[in-house]
């Protein structure tokens, strides 16, 4: 994500413009009904987007086989499950003059069969049981399906009939059954325009209209209201009400999202998005100020991230990615040598300093952009954040052991687009988020929308076209449609003297054993220096001191490579922990990481083995590390890793190509290509992938034929691939294999 809004070009049956309509998002198509195109003139209008074209169409669904179609509306709920939407409510107009408002509450409820991909069946009016909700507008209405029960429940909250409304109506689906649940705690004061949505089992409820009388009796017509930025969400498994953000709760630095209405909220992950809507009193409009500014909640730490995968190793380094984390800030990786690493005596270890940008604790931060911040500095900390080319997360960023944090990012964005750069952040920590149930509420924080940044994601060779797979290129490389990053991954036997690679007889079988779950195979053999375009110099030169806790360590230490941007590093040193660290970290379950920046580096040595893992970080602290992956520098001498290759597919075979490696040393004697085939022992063993040699010779191609093909095994450890390898002979033996993915779509071999 580059954070940078753009307008799309859209095409075809374009709608008009039109307020509180309903909204569904099904894939990559939109659905929108109705709306107010204009003052009293409302809409039962229905389009498609088709966002992956940028195509709208009005569509005309079938009517009911009883009843009518949905009149025109606005105000009414729009959620979506399996192949359905489901329409409830909402507000109409009874005068046919548009100047001549007459306005009518409704608690209707429609049913609208989606087809695939696109299109729609037609409305039905379901025959429900139990009482219906009262008729309402500006309510919201979503939908959570419990994984242990398994029955998807319509859930709806508030809106107005008159006066506003804080009750909660309960719809089953499989049996459409109406019902009240009984709630606990307190419940949010009664509202409209408030967005709810769904993370987990928590539906969380933000903002809204609400009676100015916050004290007590509502009336039966509130013409006394106000705008709130309360803060709730309702435990669905347990239907307890969680008070996050109160109504009365001052908020004199602008650490949180000010009050509003109409504005809209979207979970992305266990992210929540907050944009734009209007603040004011009494809804008259020369009160109403219109926000401009987006935040976001993170609600729970990340996930562990996939294992560790190599892309290329020399004798001192190691390219390697892993899977990108969907919203997250950065990643911590982590080495462990199997040869002893000595303590570093006289640095001292350093505490965490109150005052800081992360916690490690499970409280969430919610992030504002900057166009809505005041100017006012607040000089404890700056989030400088990386241009396009700079992978690691800089030196002046600090992550905060304090679980309740409420932070806030001010600054003003600085425009330079020829340089894509982001602009600086200023961050101040406040800890006063008190009087919840939770001590682990959620944190409120800002989001910085700026110009694109490149991401550094090594892509993978995708079916059906011609691919070129750059090795070489550094870890900052842009990844096009047409040339992209393959893993290298090299061969670990128990044969020395081949380097564990060579495959005597060409019919004969290689059985790898891995350890990494998203490439399959995580093993290394020694080779000869490779380019890798940017050392672990250039990452040091910029030490971040985000610091990371916990660090578990149980029967071995683990050390801090760094905190990276992107999901892809090159790793050249580590930093070594003071001896008063690790005396501590031996006897503890875990211990802080100390100031990057008084930590003395370790260079990695050829020939070792060294085991990976990762931890994703958001605004909630570091989450659980990803499972181990081992890798073995090179070992000088040996020839390096073919590269550029390149695969064409013709009607009846695929054409293999390679070039030789960037550093042969010495002449190259043979080339092998490998492919990953079905066996038994796959089945038994899915980690432990089988190799048939398929090329031997001199040639930097080959032809792999449609018989060879029906027997490939396709990897499913990630996105469905077949697996190829390619190594160089010389005279000392073979190097590191070159390993190669091909993205397989809608595959139709399978083991």
């Amino acid at each position: 994500a580059t954070n940078q809004w753009f307008l799309p070009a859209v095409r075809g049956d374009i709608p008009p413009g039109c307020a509180a309509h309903g909204f569904v998002c099904d894939g990559t198509r939109i659905l929108v009904f109705g709306g107010m195109v204009e003052y009293g003139r409302y809409s039962n209008d229905l389009y498609e987007l088709q966002a992956s074209r940028w195509l709208w169409k009005k569509v005309k669904p079938q009517a009911p086989s009883t009843g009518s179609p949905p009149c025109p509306r606005l105000g009414h709920s729009f959620s979506l499950y399996g192949n359905k939407c489901y329409l409830f409510g909402g507000l109409a107009n009874e005068s046919e003059d548009s100047n001549n408002n007459v306005p009518r509450y409704l608690n209707d409820f429609y049913e609208l069969e989606l087809q695939h991909g696109s299109g729609v069946v037609g409305w039905s009016i379901p025959v429900t049981k139990g009482v219906l909700p009262s008729p309402r507008e500006s309510h919201t209405a979503i939908v959570y399906c419990r994984k242990d029960l398994g029955s998807p429940k319509i859930y709806i909250f508030g809106g107005m009939c008159g006066c506003r409304l804080n009750d909660l109506w309960e719809l089953d689906i499989e049996t459409m059954t109406w019902s009240r649940p009984e709630t606990k705690g307190t419940v949010p004061l009664p509202r409209s325009l408030h967005t709810a949505n769904v993370i987990g089992n928590k539906m969380y409820v933000f903002g809204g209209w609400v009676p100015q009388s916050a004290g007590g009796e509502i009336s039966a017509h509130d013409g006394e209201w106000k705008c709130t930025g309360s803060f709730s969400y309702l435990n669905l498994d347990t239907t307890e009400w969680i008070g996050l953000i109160s109504d009365c709760q001052e908020d004199k630095s602008n650490l949180l999202p000010g009050p509003r209405a109409g504005h809209c909220a979207v979970a992305v992950g266990t992210r929540l998005y907050i944009w734009s809507g209007r603040d004011g009193y009494r809804k008259a409009w020369n009160n109403q100020v219109c926000c401009k500014d987006l935040w976001y909640l993170d609600t729970e730490k990340p996930p562990a991230p996939s294992q560790v995968q190599l892309i290329r190793a020399t004798t001192n380094s190691f390219q390697v990615k892993w899977d990108e984390v969907p919203t997250v800030e950065g990643y911590l990786l982590q080495l462990h040598a199997d040869s002893p690493v000595p303590s570093v005596a006289g640095i001292p270890a350093t505490g965490v300093p109150e005052t800081s940008v992360m916690s490690s604790q499970g409280g969430s931060s919610l992030h504002q952009s900057p166009q809505s911040l005041p100017s006012v500095p607040y000089p404890e900390m700056k989030v400088d954040q990386p241009s396009q080319t700079n992978n690691v997360i800089p030196n002046n960023v600090q992550v905060s052991l304090s679980s309740n944090s409420l932070l806030k990012v001010e600054g003003k964005e600085k425009v330079a687009a020829p340089e894509n750069k982001i602009t600086q952040e200023t961050v101040k920590n406040h800890a006063e988020a008190t009087g919840f149930k939770e001590l682990n509420a959620p944190s409120l924080l800002p989001v910085c929308t700026s110009s694109p940044q490149t991401s550094a994601n090594v892509g993978e060779l995708h079916d059906l076209d011609k691919r070129t797979v750059n090795p070489d290129a550094s870890v900052s490389s842009t990844v096009s449609s047409t040339q992209t990053m393959v893993t290298q991954q090299a061969v670990k036997t128990e044969s020395s003297s081949t380097n564990g690679a060579v495959v005597k007889d060409e019919t004969s079988l290689t059985t790898f054993n891995s350890k990494s779950e998203a490439a399959g195979t995580t093993y290394i053999m020694p080779s000869a220096k490779v380019n890798t375009g940017q050392t672990n110099d250039s990452h040091s030169s910029k030490t971040p001191q985000r610091q990371m806790a916990p660090v578990k360590t149980r029967d071995r230490q683990w050390y801090d490579v760094g905190i990276f941007k992107n999901n892809s590093a090159v790793v050249s040193q580590f930093y070594l922990l003071p001896e008063e660290t690790l005396n501590i970290s031996n006897k503890k379950e875990s211990a802080d990481v100390p100031d990057y920046r008084l930590l003395k580096k370790q260079d990695l040595f050829p020939g070792t083995v060294y085991r990976f893992r990762v931890a994703a970080i958001n605004g909630c602290g570091v989450g659980p590390f990803s499972k181990i992956s081992e890798f073995k520098t090179c070992i000088p001498g040996f020839p390096g890793a073919p590269s550029t290759v390149k695969i064409t597919k013709s009607v009846d075979c695929i054409h293999l190509s390679w070039e030789p490696p960037a550093s042969p040393s010495g002449n190259i004697l043979e080339y092998s290509a490998y492919l990953a085939i079905r066996s038994t022992q796959l089945q038994e063993n899915p980690s432990q992938l089988v190799f048939m040699r398929i090329y031997c010779g001199l040639k930097t191609s080959c032809i792999v034929t449609a018989a060879q093909l029906a027997n490939a095994h396709v990897d499913y450890t990630s996105r469905p691939a077949i697996v190829f390898r390619i190594s160089a002979k010389n005279e000392r033996g073979y190097g590191p294999a070159t390993q190669v993915r091909w993205l397989q779509g809608k595959v139709g071999v399978r083991h």
